[in-house]
């Protein structure tokens, strides 16, 4: 009975090696076999793959190990792709009778492709699956954050918890639908609901600012509030945050302490004045009543004088008389010695009303001041910008505004710590100081970012102002834990022009810097006049 081809057993491992379609022209099987094996290597098509008959034909007269190496060989040769170029590898050694280059092609077969066979059935997974793991995030973040977020909102709130518990009890394999719509649903909703509070927000601040306006309108310009005022209304300008805010109202908080100490002060000052000024109107009321009685005295003695019978009795009316007027002559040298000292203590008290009030000023003006390099805050800057541009539109004189901004600062704080980048924005500022002039001023815009105000000096001027200063950063480096730390900064300066406003002078001032930022920095621009 003639033999029947061995077919390759289905999910056998062997069997995923076999290549089906690939159109890779495999080498002839009869090249260069032994002639013990060349009659009955069968011939293979170039399109097409060896077939399990021809594979028991190569194999049937195979019953030695040479033999058999080479069967297998060219049974590989018939194969598609890599398979095909191993089974060479493998006719090219037994041709060449390399049986160590045999075996090393073997272990690369085995290595590359029948080792990493796997024929155990995949492991059946006993946590949930990934859309399990999806369903529960989304449903956490539906019933637990957005459900908080919206707690104002308690019609939306309850929506986003039910979806959440429908979320829960969805299964793979479950209709997503009608759950997709609702969740497309909600999202509009809250979205429609996020704008509408965000324009409640606005309009609240709005009146916020109003409300601050007119009270600042209703008070005198050196009132103690008006700075308090001024730094909440620029708060409200900017993007709130929660660090803004918690700064801001710390320092309201210390300028409110000061204020009341030394209101508390003046209170005590003016009090002990109004004591003094009692007490002496009490004292000269005494002097008035032992002036009456003197008086009084007087008349007795005249009539006692006149009704004199002997010169001893007129010797002893005398006497009485340099008496009486030598007591009243000391009350009246007493209060007026009173009347010097309470005088005294008045000045005093003025002088120390005055001071403290000075003081008071001095503390409220604080909110003008960047507390940690001592220039100019953005308040400080807008009312004196808005002095000297009234002054140069009047005097017809020129007025520059120069934007600079330190180069690489994120690099210096990553060197050398956020105290080291403090140190170097005050070194900044003190340099700065030491080169303008007394008319100058500069102002610190946050961050790294200061502004100068230079009137009176063209824009060539003005450049080289700043180029100066440069200079003298690169002279003078400050030290930082026992190194040299040095400075740059790129600018850009701008002339105002009437009736531009300060905003649109400080954007080509800003824009003249960043183009001296991508010039390659530490360099000054000048702005398109």
């Amino acid at each position: 009975m003639a033999e029947q081809p061995d077919e390759p057993r289905a999910g056998s491992g062997l069997r995923r090696l076999w290549p089906r379609a690939r159109a890779v022209a495999a080498k002839p099987l009869t090249e260069a076999r032994p002639a013990f094996a060349a009659a009955s290597v069968p011939t293979v098509p170039p399109t097409q793959a060896i077939t399990a008959s021809a594979l028991v034909a190569l194999f049937a007269q195979a019953h030695e190990p040479r033999a058999l190496l080479t069967a297998f060989a060219d049974g590989m040769a018939g194969l598609h792709g890599e398979l095909a170029g191993m089974g060479r590898r493998l006719q090219s050694a037994c041709d060449s009778e390399d049986w160590t280059g045999y075996g090393r092609a073997m272990r690369q077969l085995i290595d590359k492709y029948i080792r990493t066979i796997d024929d155990d059935p995949p492991a059946v997974e006993t946590g949930p699956g990934e859309a399990e793991r999806l369903r529960d995030l989304l449903r956490h973040t539906l019933a637990m954050a957005l459900e908080s977020l919206l707690r104002k909102t308690p019609q939306l709130a309850e929506e986003s918890q039910a979806l959440g518990e429908q979320l829960r009890r969805w299964n793979p394999g479950d209709d997503l639908a009608p759950v997709t719509q609702e969740v497309k649903d909600l999202c509009h909703r809250v979205g429609l609901r996020a704008q509408d509070a965000e324009e409640e927000q606005a309009m609240l601040l709005g009146l916020f600012d109003l409300l601050l306006y007119n009270v600042a309108e209703l008070l005198d310009d050196g009132s103690w509030l008006q700075g308090q005022i001024a730094a909440i209304r620029e708060l409200l300008t900017g993007p709130l945050d929660r660090g803004g805010l918690e700064r801001a109202r710390a320092d309201l908080r210390k300028v409110i302490y000061k204020q009341g100490l030394l209101k508390q002060g003046i209170a005590e000052s003016k009090e002990a004045m109004k004591a003094m000024m009692v007490t002496f109107v009490e004292r000269m009321d005494g002097m008035a009543a032992s002036t009456g009685e003197f008086h009084d005295r007087i008349s007795y003695h005249s009539h006692a004088i006149r009704n004199a019978r002997s010169i001893a009795g007129l010797g002893r009316m005398m006497d009485e008389l340099l008496k009486d007027t030598a007591q009243v002559q000391e009350q009246a040298l007493s209060a007026r010695n009173n009347l010097l000292a309470a005088r005294q203590q008045v000045d005093a008290a003025e002088q120390r009303i005055q001071q403290l009030e000075q003081e008071l000023r001095d503390i409220t003006s604080l909110v003008r001041v960047d507390q940690l390099t001592g220039a100019l805050n953005r308040r400080g800057f807008d009312e004196l910008f808005e002095r000297e541009s009234t002054r140069a539109e009047r005097s017809g004189q020129p007025l520059c505004v120069a934007m600079l901004d330190l180069d690489d600062f994120r690099q210096l704080n990553a060197n050398h710590g956020h105290p080291g980048g403090d140190i170097a924005l005050c070194h900044v500022v003190d340099v700065i100081r030491r080169t303008l002039r007394s008319s100058d001023a500069v102002a610190r815009f946050g961050g790294e970012e200061f502004v100068l105000l230079l009137p009176d000096v063209s824009l060539g001027q003005s450049q080289a102002t700043l180029q100066r200063i440069q200079q003298r950063l690169a002279q003078r480096p400050f030290l930082h834990q026992d190194q040299r730390v040095f400075v740059t900064f790129s600018a850009g300066v701008a002339r105002w022009r009437h009736p531009e406003t300060q905003d649109d002078v400080i954007r080509r001032a800003d824009r003249a810097m960043y183009q001296a930022k991508t010039a390659g920095k530490n360099c000054v621009l000048v702005a398109d006049d």
